[in-house]
């Protein structure tokens, strides 16, 4: 599957772009989108595309959902557009967001929690689906994994995971976004199990590995808009 129409434009991109932040101290993972709650959802715009193309592969009786890092609920703009009557509990640690959210969607089958994903208890056997939406990226290799585990125990026989999110393009991406993160926590002393907000997608081959190893039986690539990758894992 094609990641990006032009690596080398996109690495000569993102490197001017990494120059310009090299110097800016993290920042908290709730306290970043709490703080840019206004102008959120008109930034995310870029994915409009690929928000309705996720929609499209939900899976037609999707059950019962969990979407993870839920934000203001773009993502299930689209699939209620599609769909209303679908049951969702969203998780997210920003409660600015769920408010949105909340405000949006007040007369859906909604239940909104304030948590991080990783400390929710998400149960085992209980979930149909599992839908994610341009959260994971900012996670680690063995993060990504426990993370992964949780999720596939918590699905149900068959269910599967929609994974939306920032693929690298290859694996200097991965590896230049890594150790710049890896640099920043050092240098700035982050408390290891704080969460701060950087990205540090990795490439589909890590991707798809580790979500096999989590115990996923089918991961499968079906799509990539806009810099999105959409990928299904059934457990």
């Amino acid at each position: 599957m094609l990641i990006r129409e032009n690596i080398e434009q996109h690495l000569a991109e993102l490197k001017a772009w990494l120059a310009t932040v090299q110097d800016e101290p993290p920042e908290r993972m709730d306290a970043f989108f709490t703080a840019r709650i206004d102008g959120y959802e008109e930034h995310m715009q870029i994915w409009a595309e690929a928000y309705r193309r996720f929609a499209q592969l939900l899976p037609p009786e999707p059950g019962k959902v969990l979407d993870l890092g839920v934000g203001t609920g773009l993502e299930l703009d689209e699939i209620w557009a599609i769909n209303p009557a679908i049951s969702v509990t969203g998780v997210d640690m920003s409660q600015a967001m769920l408010d949105l959210l909340a405000k949006k969607h007040g007369d859906k089958d909604l239940r909104l929690i304030c948590d991080d994903y990783f400390h929710y208890n998400m149960g085992e056997n209980q979930w149909d689906t599992v839908i994610s939406f341009e959260s994971f990226h900012h996670f680690l290799h063995q993060e990504k994994l426990t993370l992964y585990r949780k999720i596939c125990r918590g699905l149900r026989p068959g269910g599967c995971l929609l994974l939306g999110d920032y693929i690298a393009c290859c694996e200097e991406e991965e590896t230049l976004l890594r150790d710049i993160y890896l640099e920043k926590r050092k240098r700035y002393a982050v408390p290891d199990g704080q969460f701060i907000h950087f990205d540090i997608p990795m490439t589909l081959e890590h991707e798809t590995a580790i979500l096999r190893e989590a115990g996923f039986q089918t991961v499968e690539p079906l799509d990539s808009i806009a810099g999105a990758t959409i990928l299904s894992a059934v457990k």
